[in-house]
């Protein structure tokens, strides 16, 4: 196993409680795997990313890479948060350079580099522009480009395509998926979304409402690659959505009004048909 969870826990101390953010999570990720993190909102999903990152230490327990306790963060792992996080005042080359200017790689290598992946995520003809110029799908490409630089083992993505629209986001599912083909990269994905976990995963691990469990692992093992079309790939999301469905429910008891009810809600499918977007 390349990277192994060891009875994580997570929790938060404030004045008057003591609140449970994950607790005893197990899990195994091969070499090279693809897998989603499902769950409803507040399950911690992104505490758990963001342990595996470095970024945030367990209460309990243990994260390994290679038998290596992770201590912190390290360029064997990199992140792409929801929003692309880029400096407007530099082009789209010096964006992606950043990460490797700060490791000390030299100037020509990291121009190489760059190049390499802005042509991988079909960006090479702004590498000169500057982000305002640039949409939301193309800023999401740009630091995807710029994730992929430092040549990182592990890709962890925190909702990478939560906030664009429909078409581009199936664009860069389908991108996604030929890239973590081509680098054979371990990605880490956090989403609330089942149809778009089902079309990118190797294997979905659906999370239990907080504290956050690991309720249940589905392996998905549709050829790829995916459209969300697929009939056979709706049949699997539902399977998937029924066992979200209850953790949904359980959030919903505590945040919303007494008369809500799931199946009157647009929690399964938004306006352009997505199942589980409203999660």
């Amino acid at each position: 196993m390349s990277l192994v969870i060891e009875g994580v826990n997570k929790r938060f101390k404030t004045r008057h409680k003591e609140t449970y953010t994950l607790d005893n999570i197990n899990l195994n990720f091969k070499k090279g795997e693809f897998v989603c993190l499902l769950g409803p909102s507040g399950c911690g999903k992104s505490t758990l990313l963001n342990v595996i990152a470095g970024l945030e230490r367990p209460t309990e327990g243990k994260v390994y890479l290679n038998g290596e306790g992770i201590k912190g963060v390290g360029p064997d792992r990199a992140v792409m948060f929801q929003e692309s996080a880029l400096f407007p005042w530099l082009r789209v080359i010096d964006n992606v350079e950043f990460g490797m200017k700060m490791a000390g790689i030299p100037k020509e290598e990291r121009r190489e580099r760059a190049m390499k992946y802005l042509k991988m995520v079909h960006l090479t003809k702004f590498a000169n522009s500057f982000i305002h110029e640039l949409s939301g799908g193309m800023r999401q490409r740009v630091a995807l480009a710029r994730a992929l630089t430092l040549d990182s083992e592990v890709l962890l993505m925190d909702e990478p395509f939560s906030a664009l629209d429909s078409q581009t986001k199936t664009i860069l599912q389908l991108e996604l998926q030929k890239i973590w083909w081509e680098t054979k990269k371990t990605i880490v994905f956090v989403t609330h979304n089942v149809e778009e976990a089902v079309v990118l995963a190797d294997r979905v691990i659906v999370m239990s409402a907080n504290p956050g469990r690991v309720k249940r692992e589905f392996k998905i093992e549709l050829a790829r690659p995916r459209q969300s079309q697929s009939v056979d790939l709706a049949y699997v999301a539902a399977e998937v959505m029924r066992e979200l469905k209850e953790e949904v429910e359980k959030v919903a008891k505590v945040e919303y009004d007494s008369d809500w009810s799931i199946e009157e809600d647009s929690v399964l499918y938004n306006t352009d048909g997505d199942m589980g977007a409203g999660l």
